[in-house]
């Protein structure tokens, strides 16, 4: 008799903390190019932040899987919409 095979446990705390970085540096990026973007035209910002969000999704949608990369997609993909609401709220004042 053998012991039945075990997955390998799930690093929540390096993940979690790798998640958190990645949505940190996804919001401050957005709403730095964003913010310099709309100093040209208000259009093109909108216009690039699009373009940049469906580039990276089929990117992010095949990093979802590795182990590693999940987190990183996790904080990206929150990233971006609290980026756009940030800019949002930060353009308005």
């Amino acid at each position: 008799m053998t012991a039945p095979l075990r997955a390998p446990s799930t690093p929540w705390s390096t993940g979690l903390t790798l998640t958190g970085f990645a949505l940190v540096v996804t919001v401050v990026t957005i709403v730095a190019f964003g913010l310099e973007l709309g100093r040209v035209h208000p259009l093109l910002a909108v216009i690039v932040n699009l373009v940049a969000a469906a580039g990276i999704a089929p990117t992010l949608w095949w990093w979802r899987r590795v182990p590693l990369w999940r987190w990183i997609v996790a904080g990206v993909a929150a990233g971006v919409p609290v980026g756009w609401i940030v800019l949002l709220g930060v353009t308005t004042f």
